[in-house]
């Protein structure tokens, strides 16, 4: 089978279309032809070189979260799926015996994990975390929902939004922030986010946002929020600076959620501001299994509509890496072996 391999931990350059052999189920384990693979900040991060999971003694290395297609051989144990089945892959990996696999939520696991492997034209995939797709959501579609929708679900869940708040969304164009904004409005909420380019931002206010700020100064972001309204929630997927300003303009009793670190892997906080204004600050990874099916719904009800800013065939990976690098999408972008 092909493969878009990792050979070089230098950026888009370092992608390349390989062979590898085609794999065989083990027990508990499905074979399933991807359709489409959806990429994310996380694999640029390895691509990067700026990642502690893979070194150059790793390589070639195959990323790619996001997977859906059809299941086309099954290992011993498998329940759930056949071959023929279209799914789509929740890319958590748990131990399935630590308190939090016990108890949940599952994206606690002690030794919580990813699946890796998807930009191939088969990926071996444990079966139980495969969730079936009804016809009407299409493979593309339905790749692009794992970490960007699970992840911004999962966040606003915890950041307990509700009809009538007032989100903000620091880096609204990107995958989770485009997710977010979606997400809140279908949660009756009401967001506001940035960006530095005015036309990324009148796509997302397509896309339901309700209030655009152009900007990437942190004064001025805090001045135009502040014009708005004062945030029940801030959902932060840039981390950095980002995280100071997002508890300054947090209404009292609100709650900011950290998923990324995009602008930085360090951030201040205020602690007067923080327990004077009995502000939370929690963090968030992903999302669980069940936030999966969930949204596979929602899209089947046409609730929600994933953002798909462009596809590119497996043999231009390197393009989809160089366009995510570059910051020129809005959504997601999605790799179809």
């Amino acid at each position: 089978m092909r493969a878009a391999a990792f050979t070089d931990l230098s950026g888009p350059e370092g992608v390349s279309t390989i062979d590898r052999p085609d794999p065989e189920p083990g027990p508990g384990e499905a074979l399933v032809d991807v359709t489409a693979c959806a990429i994310n900040r996380h694999d640029l991060w390895i691509l990067e070189g700026d990642s502690a999971m893979v070194d150059a003694d790793d390589l070639p290395f195959v990323t790619g979260l996001d997977v859906a297609g059809v299941v086309s051989e099954v290992g011993e144990d498998v329940r759930g799926v056949e071959p023929g089945d279209r799914v789509v892959l929740c890319p958590n990996e748990t131990c399935g015996s630590c308190r939090f696999c016990r108890e949940g939520p599952e994206n606690m696991c002690e030794r919580f994990a990813l699946f890796h492997g998807g930009l191939a034209e088969t990926a071996c995939v444990r079966g139980d975390r495969l969730v079936p797709l009804p016809d009407d959501v299409d493979a593309t579609t339905a790749a692009a929902i794992p970490t960007a929708y699970m992840t911004a679900f999962h966040m606003l869940r915890r950041a307990e939004v509700g009809p009538g708040d007032l989100v903000f969304v620091p880096g609204a164009t990107g995958g989770v922030g485009v997710a977010t904004v979606q997400l809140a409005s279908v949660f009756g909420a009401e967001t506001v986010g940035t960006s530095s380019s005015a036309a990324k931002l009148e796509r997302v206010r397509d896309l339901g946002l309700d209030h655009g700020i152009e900007s990437t100064a942190i004064d001025e972001i805090r001045d135009g929020v502040e014009a708005i309204g004062t945030p029940d929630a801030v959902i932060n997927h840039l981390g950095g600076e980002f995280t100071r300003l997002g508890q300054s303009v947090l209404r009292r009793g609100g709650t900011m959620a950290i998923c990324g670190r995009t602008a930085g892997n360090e951030s201040t906080i205020d602690v007067t501001n923080l327990f004077l204004g009995h502000k939370r600050v929690v963090g968030s990874t992903m999302g669980t299994q069940d936030d999966l099916r969930r949204l596979v719904e929602l899209t089947t009800d046409g609730e929600l509509a994933p953002e798909i800013d462009r596809t590119y065939a497996l043999a231009d990976t390197d393009e989809a890496f160089a366009a995510m690098q570059e910051r020129e999408s809005v959504g997601k972008i999605v790799v179809e072996p």
